[in-house]
C-alpha cells in the first residue's frame, strides 16, 4: 500500500510541477483564437462593419462602434491574456466578448456554439484560477511582495 501512496504522491508532484505550463498553454491557445479573430476583423474592417450591420445583432451599440469595439477588444485583451498581464480581468473581458458573440449571432451552427463553449470554459478556468506562475501578473505580484512586504501586499490585495 505504501508503494501505491508513494506512486500517487510522485504523480501529483509531477502534475503540480507541470501545471504552470498547462496554464500558459491554455492562455496561449485561447488568446490566439481571439487574436486571430481580431486580426481578421481589422484586415477587412469594411466586411466586419457589414457583418455588424446585417448579421450580428448587438443591442444598444451602433454597428460601426460595435465592430471597432469588438476588434480592438479582441486584439488588446488577447495580447494581455497571452502574456498574463491583468490575466483574470483579460479573461473576463474575453469571456464577455465570447458570450456576446454567441448571443448576437443566432445563425451560429451547433459546432460553432460548441467551440465557443470550450473557449468560454477555458476562460472561466483562468478567471477562477488565475493566469499561473508563468505570467506577468505572477512576476509583478512577486516584485510587489519583495518591495513592500508580503503582509502589506496581501492586505491590500484582498480589497
Amino acid at each position: 500500500m505504501e508503494r501505491v501512496i508513494n506512486f500517487f504522491e510522485a504523480l501529483m508532484r509531477g502534475l503540480t510541477f507541470l501545471s504552470p505550463l498547462v496554464n500558459l498553454a491554455v492562455r496561449i491557445y485561447v488568446g490566439c483564437i481571439f487574436w486571430r479573430s481580431g486580426l481578421v476583423k481589422i484586415a477587412s474592417i469594411d466586411s466586419t462593419i457589414w457583418l455588424f450591420e446585417n448579421e450580428y445583432h448587438v443591442p444598444v451599440l451602433s454597428p460601426v462602434f460595435a465592430a471597432y469595439l469588438s476588434t480592438w477588444t479582441e486584439l488588446i485583451f488577447s495580447a494581455l491574456l497571452i502574456i498574463g498581464l491583468f490575466g483574470r480581468f483579460s479573461a473576463f473581458v474575453l469571456f464577455i466578448v465570447n458570450l456576446i458573440a454567441v448571443l448576437s449571432y443566432p445563425s451560429l451552427m451547433a459546432a460553432g456554439v460548441e467551440w465557443h463553449l470550450v473557449w468560454g470554459l477555458l476562460l472561466l478556468v483562468i478567471i477562477f484560477h488565475g493566469p499561473g506562475k508563468i505570467s506577468c501578473d505572477h512576476f509583478i505580484w512577486g516584485q510587489l511582495k519583495k518591495r513592500f512586504g508580503k503582509e502589506s501586499v496581501e492586505h491590500h490585495g484582498r480589497r
